[in-house]
């Protein structure tokens, strides 16, 4: 048994354009206020990984052609669609009225552990992740028809955006695809 690394060659990933004719996965993440560059560009990176549809960027989120999105998503902002809108309620109003179930990645009095939830197969999901120190906003919450909270086991009552959104799109692709 080899354990040699595999060539970038070697992965068969698709191009930027190749990717936008791929089937839609039924999912999209909103980021709701997030300030660091760096988190966007893994959002994006992230989305590109489990070919989520769509990235929607709302208040002071950086927005691409950026640098710094670029140095952490390599790309992926290329290849995921996105939009801006200055307020994510527009956004949230926008994907419910287009038939999505709305999501809020955020520790509530409700909250569904992720562990325990099943994505509905030919459901349309929309992810909301919030801001590095204020979470998802209240209004946000209350507009979603509920909220996904990751398990944890350790004395830290968060995880970085970026982690959370890796760990919530694996699980919704990896509970999709069963």
């Amino acid at each position: 048994m080899s354990n040699r690394k595999l060539l970038n060659i070697e992965l068969g990933r698709v191009t930027a354009s190749e990717y936008k004719e791929l089937p839609e996965s039924g999912i999209v993440v909103v980021l709701d206020n997030i300030r660091s560059a760096h988190n966007v560009g893994s959002a994006f990176r992230t989305a590109d990984s489990f070919k989520i549809d769509k990235v929607w960027l709302c208040g002071i989120c950086a927005v691409p052609p950026s640098a710094e999105i670029h140095k952490s998503a390599l790309g992926a902002e290329d290849s995921v669609d996105w939009e801006y809108t200055p307020d994510t309620m527009e956004a949230v109003r926008r994907l419910k009225d287009d038939g999505y179930t709305i999501v809020s990645a955020e520790q509530t009095v409700g909250s569904v552990m992720l562990d325990t939830f099943i994505p509905e197969k030919g459901k349309k999901y929309a992810v909301v992740f919030g801001n590095e120190v204020s979470g998802v906003s209240q209004e946000v919450v209350d507009a979603s028809d509920f909220s996904l909270e990751i398990p944890q086991y350790g004395t830290k009552h968060s995880l970085n955006v970026s982690v959370s959104i890796g760990v919530m799109l694996w699980h919704f692709r990896l509970m999709m695809n069963r």
